[in-house]
């Protein structure tokens, strides 16, 4: 699923690499704490020893820190998908106070939401059981209504709604003479 051009699996595959991470992280502190004891044991003024002491100790601490960054990322994931939910569900109200508002029918406003997701008069006609002629008639109803001469104008009607405060809040400028 693609949401403004950035893959949404890409980003649950983040915290399965961390978690990997900190697995492979866990392994080689476990290994080193019990090198680093063991030599401690054995030598117990060899700056080896405490030198290896010391990386165990700095690969426990890069653990907690990747656990942190985890939790923190999982949250972040999740926050998301929230928004990303609130975001469809806003479109699909606002898609439906406009078609409400053009009078559409109930024929149309599904003809009309099926143009808006993408799809083709033929896929159309096909999903309602009906023949292209009379999708096509639907549509140019439909464009009638919203005033707009084809679908990229339509499609284009509810992108420029959505962006419009975003773009009005950007400061203008002036040309370069």
């Amino acid at each position: 699923m693609t949401f403004s051009g950035i893959n949404l699996r890409q980003g649950r595959r983040e915290p399965t690499a961390l978690a990997a991470f900190m697995l492979l992280q866990s392994v080689a502190a476990i290994f080193f704490v019990g090198d680093a004891f063991t030599d401690l044991v054995i030598d117990v003024d060899s700056p080896h020893s405490v030198f290896e002491f010391f990386v165990a100790f700095v690969l426990i601490v890069g653990i907690f820190l990747a656990g942190w960054q985890l939790r923190l990322t999982l949250e972040r994931l999740r926050h998301q998908e929230r928004a990303l939910g609130a975001a469809r569900g806003d479109l699909a109200q606002i898609i439906d106070a406009q078609f409400t508002e053009w009078g559409l029918t109930p024929a149309e406003s599904d003809v009309g939401l099926l143009a808006l997701k993408g799809l083709d008069l033929s896929e159309i006609a096909q999903l309602r059981g009906a023949a292209q002629g009379t999708v096509r008639a639907q549509l140019t109803r439909i464009y009638a209504k919203a005033g707009v001469s084809g679908r990229h104008q339509f499609a284009a009607w509810f992108v420029e709604d959505l962006l419009h405060d975003g773009l009005s809040a950007k400061p203008e400028t002036a040309p370069q003479a």
